[in-house]
């Protein structure tokens, strides 16, 4: 049997080896790389070209969102799933948008992951049962313009960035990237990170 060749992408060593031990014991998988940021994992992917990348939404250094980009041009046979703790739609049409072909979070069953797996791998799509397309927010056209910097903000945010990073990239404070979000939230009328999520999609902001 021909085994589905998996790169783990995760900056959480021990759920690394939880995921490794539970593929392992899968007669139909096999772990061929590990990466504990989005720039290594697309060095081990260009070195082992694995069959499925299993990519954490949020990572130090690139984004999820960034390596997903990057793997996807560099890597294109790679089939891409996201494994992440952000248990909403949103965060799904941003894996989906960004090059995923599957969508799982952290605190699913270990089944479904493995379902998540094979299904990627047969080059369809996977997303959690539940997460279905979520009301669509105000049509991006009709919401007031927004300033260079408040795009900036939301463009990071919404890429999975902390306030803490977006302020290190930006050169601001933590609480100047908050009163961004708050105001970014009143003049778009969104108020969960979710509904950013929408909103930025519609804006461009994820397509890449």
């Amino acid at each position: 049997m021909t085994k589905i060749r998996v790169l783990l992408a995760d900056d959480h060593a021990i759920l690394r080896a939880g995921l490794r031990m539970l593929l392992a014991a899968q007669p139909d998988m096999t772990v061929v790389a590990e990466a504990a940021d989005g720039e290594e994992a697309v060095r081990r992917a260009l070195a082992t070209r694995p069959d499925v990348a299993v990519i954490d939404l949020t990572m130090p250094g690139l984004s999820g969102v960034e390596t997903l980009g990057r793997l996807r041009r560099e890597v294109p046979a790679t089939r891409l799933l996201v494994l992440t703790m952000h248990d909403d739609p949103g965060y799904a049409r941003v894996a989906l948008a960004a090059g995923a072909s599957g969508h799982v979070v952290k605190d699913a069953e270990s089944a479904e992951l493995l379902t998540a797996i094979r299904t990627v791998h047969r080059g369809r799509t996977f997303v959690r049962v539940g997460v279905g397309a979520p009301a669509a927010p105000p049509p991006a056209s009709a919401a007031p313009p927004l300033s260079p910097r408040e795009r900036q903000v939301l463009g990071l945010l919404v890429h999975g960035h902390t306030n803490r990073e977006v302020a290190d990239r930006l050169s601001l404070s933590v609480k100047t990237v908050e009163t961004h979000r708050a105001r970014l939230s009143e003049k778009l009328g969104l108020r969960s990170r979710a509904d950013l999520v929408r909103f930025a999609i519609e804006l461009g902001l994820l397509q890449r």
